[in-house]
């Protein structure tokens, strides 16, 4: 089952469109993550304002924010692109819009990089196959450095003033709401973003680029909190752990420990996509933790990656923990007492209706309502595995039963935060089975390949995966951490002599 570029056009489709974009953004700047952490550290200890300063040391802030990361984003879109060869000559041409501009051109890498990659792998197919035997390096070598020189040029004098432009436009845009005491709203927009899977998109791909650029100037960020705060995430997950019923209920309290201790975000997302109406207790918690970090003009010193409390603790600016540990605790609190009311308004109705509060049968019912079949495996099944949640669809039954199965692959939209953990659940099943035959691993799916027997995601991100693996076999879970599916698989593994 493969997607079309007709699937735009199709229920869902744009959302597909928006993810793959706002998962390209944010795969320039999430491997790149511990070079800002190591930058933040470095200003954390030495400048003036830091725990020690040190003005000799002070001199690597410089050099990093304004060089070393811009150059890591820019390598990184090349390769996403072109692989090494796009890396190469993305770094080149974005020398030279870091050196026509006066600020960090993080926005500038993220559009130079992938650019000059793709124009590279334009350049190279012009003479594709028509290059004399023992020419090969001499020609490449020679084309990937003149393309690097005429981009970096033209960065220099004409490109760089543009997106210097353009980011400042966007930080003025930024002042202006916190002036107008209007930050908040972007909550309106950001909470409901993150349940569909464009958390890392949103926060990496737009608030990191030019948050940074902010806690260059001014030491600290506010933008660093707006979506990585796991005050909301907390509040609804603590509300199940009381008010819940079911499956939900009982999977909270573990759920907290891993959303807000790990900084895995996404574990909480399929509480609030079973209810949907929860979003409405995450909005009003996310504008609860800005309100408050704009009330004690408190902010982080880089990314706090992943969003757990210590990262965001780590990365806080020494005149704002104050602020900071409000705006979590105060956007916890907010969610929690929201989400509660609802929750207790439908949970009468929840346990009189047979499963309608378990997230299993949640699960199930989503399958159900889009008119998928029963389980091909329901044979195979085992006593306990929640009745109704097909394993494939129907139109791929006859190629699962027929493909054996040896690699089995998590794909998240980072590849370092949901699909590990799953990945990770997964892997001790099927040990505490006695299969050691199977390997199951975990990466973004920008990176499927289409040599990939499973591949395993969460629903709203199916589509996408079926992109980039047509050939491979793709369930789709509603929960990573307990997800009835993964029973599915290990008893259809057994029932093929799998070891």
């Amino acid at each position: 089952m493969t997607t079309s570029s007709a699937d735009t056009k199709r229920p869902g489709g744009a959302r597909v469109a928006v993810q793959r974009f706002g998962s390209f953004l944010s795969n320039m700047i999430l491997p790149n993550i511990a070079a800002f952490i190591a930058w933040g550290i470095v200003t954390m200890f030495f400048i003036p304002a830091g725990f020690t300063p040190n003005e000799s040391l002070a001199e690597l802030v410089g050099p990093m924010i304004i060089y070393l990361l811009p150059l890591l984003i820019a390598n990184q879109g090349g390769r996403l692109v072109y692989d090494t060869r796009g890396g190469v000559v993305a770094s080149i041409a974005t020398v030279g819009v870091i050196v026509g501009t006066d600020i960090p051109m993080f926005l500038g890498a993220m559009i130079m990089g992938p650019l000059a990659a793709w124009l590279m792998k334009q350049v190279d197919r012009i003479w594709e196959g028509k290059i004399k035997a023992g020419f090969e390096m001499l020609v490449n070598n020679f084309s990937a450095g003149i393309l690097g020189f005429a981009l970096a040029i033209v960065g220099y004098l004409a490109f760089g003033p543009v997106v210097e432009a353009l980011s400042n436009g966007l930080e003025a845009a930024v002042d202006w709401l916190v002036k107008l005491s209007l930050l908040p709203l972007l909550s309106i927009l950001v909470e409901p973003g993150k349940v569909l899977f464009l958390n890392n998109a949103i926060n990496h791909g737009v608030f990191t680029p030019i948050g940074t650029q902010q806690a260059s100037e001014t030491g600290k960020s506010i933008l660093f909190l707006i979506e990585a705060n796991p005050g909301p995430g907390l509040g609804i997950l603590l509300a199940f752990t009381f008010f819940g019923v079911g499956l939900a209920r009982a999977s909270a309290p573990g759920a907290i420990i891993i959303q807000f201790f790990g900084g895995i975000h996404e574990i909480y997302f399929p509480y609030v996509l079973m209810k949907p109406i929860l979003i409405l207790a995450a909005i009003a918690g996310g504008m609860t933790g800005v309100a408050t970090n704009v009330l004690f003009n408190s902010g982080l010193r880089a990314p706090a990656a992943p969003g757990s409390i210590i990262a965001v603790l780590a990365q806080t600016a020494p005149d704002s923990y104050v602020g900071v540990i409000l705006s979590v605790i105060l956007s916890a609190t907010v969610t929690f007492v929201i989400a509660s009311i609802m929750l207790r308004a439908s949970r009468k109705r929840d346990l009189a209706k047979e499963g309608a509060g378990d997230l299993a049968a949640a699960i199930a019912q989503t399958e159900a309502n889009k008119g998928k079949s029963s389980s091909v495996l329901q044979g195979l099944a085992a006593e306990g595995v929640a009745a109704g949640g097909d394993l494939i669809t129907e139109g791929e039954e006859a190629a699962f039963q027929r493909k054996p199965i040896h690699t089995i692959i998590f794909a998240c939209d980072a590849g370092m935060g949901s699909s590990a953990m799953g990945a990770t659940v997964l892997r001790n099943k099927i040990k505490k089975a006695g299969i050691d035959s199977v390997t199951v691993t975990n990466r973004a799916i920008a990176n499927l390949t289409d040599d990939v027997d499973l591949v395993i995601t969460h629903q709203d991100l199916t589509d996408r995966a079926r992109g980039q693996s047509p050939n491979a076999l793709h369930v789709s879970v509603e929960n990573f951490m307990n997800s009835p599916k993964y029973d599915e698989i290990v008893n259809l593994l057994q029932s093929e002599g799998v070891r």
